[in-house]
């Protein structure tokens, strides 16, 4: 059971043979009395500062939380935005691979069409060296065509 200091000051103490001196002891009573006030002034601020610290300390708890939960998020969406970009990346390379390939198949298949190109003409080419050295050949057999140094061409008139 607790005792306040409105009890204290209200406390009477009866005298006895020996009795304490009054004077003496009421001051005593009094400084009891003064020094109970403080504590209990000091018990009252405590629990104050005890009640606004159990708030600073839920608020805290409350941000600490809110902390753990943004960078969680965070996290997540870092781990997300690699593998976004990871998968952009390999898609990225995968059509550029896709695209070069085409661009090998295309230029592959313009070679091809140089190189029948260049067959065809060398065998017009082997063909044309054929037909003139046989009508060469036909020219040399006819002595009558005499070398003039002009170059007629058969059914043109002299």
């Amino acid at each position: 059971m607790t005792i306040t200091p409105v009890e204290i000051r209200h406390v009477r103490l009866r005298r006895g043979l020996a009795g304490y001196r009054t004077t003496a002891t009421k001051r005593l009573l009094e400084q009891i009395v003064a020094s109970y006030e403080e504590a209990w002034r000091e018990r009252a601020d405590l629990r104050d500062e005890v009640e606004r610290l159990e708030g600073e300390l839920a608020r805290f708890r409350d941000l600490e939380r809110l902390l753990r939960d943004t960078m969680m998020s965070a996290e997540r969406a870092a781990e997300d935005l690699r593998t976004q970009g990871r998968r952009e990346y390999e898609l990225t390379v995968q059509e550029a691979r896709l695209k070069a390939r085409e661009i090998v198949d295309a230029a592959e298949a313009e070679r091809e069409r140089h190189l029948a190109e260049i067959r065809r003409l060398q065998a017009a080419r082997a063909a044309i060296r054929a037909d003139l050295e046989t009508a060469l050949g036909e020219l040399a057999e006819r002595p009558e065509l005499e070398d003039t140094g002009e170059l007629r061409l058969p059914g043109q008139a002299a």
